[in-house]
């Protein structure tokens, strides 16, 4: 049923996307095509002959707002690059933290979403008398008008989903790649612990305090130690550990489940007791990036965590006593019989 959800949500997202870059075509807010008029500030006398020459960027805030009819304002200068060779003379703006207006910032994105930079075609290159305003010399050596033209811009918002996805790909590989080794390096030793009745004796001393969280589960069955490891590295912030002991437990919950499509309750259970991130010891990652500031925010994560973990609790308690839950129980007729118990 999830993944149906996903296939919706993208389809949609995909449907809204499409109609509105069709409503960019249709209205051209990008103004493809079009030059925008702007003037360039030269440190230095213009060479006609120069491969790249360092310019000011300067863009007129009422003739902006007139071109893209935004009410946006640009910047009183920009640092830029001239660019000239044979078949084009380019002007790249290759800072990519400067503040650009819309739509500036969305033809930067949509030309360049890795380099982030924004680069256009000059025409009509004419140099005028350095002075701003009439009359006032400037430090410049040179100024010019020009005409500026970008590329093209269509179909932005279904190139942002498709760049998303894309990236978002790429991380879950890179996730799923770093978990192979924690995956197996746990899961060996949990099989190592298994053979070597450390489970066995771990779930003797775990059953009194979590046997009346999880009644369905037989005594001596391995599920519970599984479930002891999962919870300890949860509780001593080790989530690379916890990830490989929670899917042991609930592999072995599975052998204790007669209906391979739906969760009993001891899943329901232990699911919430993951979701509800029982921690005492801060995560490392926070450690990190804290510091010894953490020990400013152990209480506030203390007091968050045991509110999370009853809250957890009473509701998979709640919902399994309700009818419409335990007419699906897959456990509801008895618990199935197995050499542990």
């Amino acid at each position: 049923m999830l993944n149906y959800i996903w296939a919706g949500l993208i389809i949609v997202s995909l449907v809204f996307a499409l109609a509105s870059d069709i409503g960019d075509v249709v209205n051209d807010p990008y103004r493809n095509g079009q030059p925008l008029a702007v003037t360039l500030e030269f440190d230095r006398p213009y060479d006609a002959d120069a491969p790249r020459q360092p310019v000011r960027l300067l863009i007129d805030s009422t003739a902006f707002r007139q071109a893209y009819g935004v009410d946006g304002t640009p910047q009183a200068s920009y640092d830029a690059t001239l660019r000239q060779s044979d078949d084009a003379t380019e002007l790249v703006l290759a800072d990519a933290e400067a503040e650009l207006p819309a739509p500036l910032d969305v033809i930067r994105g949509a030309t360049n979403p890795r380099d982030q930079i924004l680069q256009g075609t000059l025409s009509d290159l004419r140099l005028a008398p350095a002075a701003s305003p009439p009359g006032t010399p400037t430090a410049s050596g040179a100024r010019a008008t020009a005409a500026l033209t970008f590329a093209p811009v269509r179909f932005v918002k279904l190139g942002a989903i498709t760049t998303a996805a894309i990236d978002f790909a790429e991380v879950a590989v890179t996730i799923a790649l770093g978990l192979i080794g924690v995956l197996v390096l746990f899961l060996g030793l949990s099989k190592i612990a298994e053979d070597a009745g450390i489970i066995l004796a771990l779930v003797k001393v775990v059953r009194p305090v979590l046997g009346p969280l999880f009644p369905e589960i037989p005594r001596d069955h391995p599920a519970m130690g599984m479930i002891a490891l999962n919870l300890a590295a949860n509780v001593f912030g080790l989530g690379n550990a916890a990830t490989p002991f929670g899917v042991k437990a609930m592999e072995e919950l599975q052998t204790l489940n007669p209906e391979p499509d739906t969760a009993t309750n001891s899943m329901v259970m232990l699911l919430a007791l993951n979701t509800a991130s029982v921690q005492l010891i801060p995560p490392i990652t926070l450690i990190a990036i804290l510091g010894v500031e953490t020990n400013n925010v152990y209480f506030p994560i203390l007091f968050t965590t045991m509110g999370s973990l009853i809250v957890a609790i009473l509701a998979a308690k709640g919902f399994g006593r309700l009818r419409r839950y335990r007419a699906t129980d897959p456990l509801r007729h008895g618990p199935v019989a197995t050499p542990e118990a």
